[in-house]
């Protein structure tokens, strides 16, 4: 199966740069919402057989216009909502709270999944749920899907289950609204990354210039 994880369009709490996990959570910005009018074209070369969206109203106003052009059915789902930041909620992404916050995220997929946000969830819970949604689209049969999901769900969830992506690179390469990690592969086989938001992935610990080391959650 070919994978592509989306990140949704600009949210008020992304230009404020807090910690905004919660469902239902805000809409889009204006910019937020031209860039979700922008994605069809975007992927226009991808041959999509099923859109997801998870729980949050902003990743399901960017499948809108994707699910249009396309003539599908948005597929809502819980498990690919953003890690859930519990007592850090509505932190700025750049406080000690919102540093926090992504240390433990990222520790999730370096193995360490029993740690648990504050309030939130722990590791173990957080990539069984988005895992689940993934088998899900696996076991359709659909030979090409997109998931609309969020910035710290999909780099951790890659760097976790993607042979080739490891913490450091994901840590290092922020996804921008709409950005997209393009995979392939299978819950069984294992899955390996072949883009990340536009630039061809290398083996782990390979390729590509440095970018900043940690982003907010969105």
């Amino acid at each position: 199966m070919r994978l592509l994880l989306v990140r949704h369009g600009q949210t008020p709490s992304n230009v404020d740069h807090l910690l905004d996990t919660a469902v239902p959570g805000p809409g889009l910005t204006p910019l937020g919402e031209a860039q979700a009018a922008a994605l069809p074209e975007a992927l226009t070369d991808e041959d999509i057989e099923a859109l997801y969206a998870s729980t949050l109203t902003r990743t399901q106003l960017t499948a809108a216009p994707l699910a249009a052009a396309r003539g599908l059915r948005v597929i809502v789902r819980d498990g690919i909502r953003e890690l859930s930041a519990g007592e850090l909620e509505m932190r700025p992404g750049h406080s000690p709270e919102g540093e926090r916050y992504l240390r433990t995220v990222f520790a999730w997929a370096a193995g360490d999944t029993a740690l648990r946000v504050p309030g939130g969830e722990s590791g173990e819970e957080a990539l069984a749920r988005y895992d689940a949604v993934i088998a899900e689209a696996a076991a359709s049969g659909a030979r090409t899907v997109a998931m609309i999901s969020h910035g710290a769900a999909i780099r951790v969830w890659t760097a976790a289950r993607a042979g080739n992506v490891d913490v450091a690179f994901a840590a290092a390469r922020p996804l921008e609204n709409t950005g997209v990690v393009v995979l392939e592969g299978s819950p069984s086989d294992g899955w390996k990354a072949l883009s990340w938001q536009g630039n061809t992935v290398e083996p782990a610990g390979q390729g590509g210039p440095a970018g900043e080391p940690l982003d907010t959650a969105g």
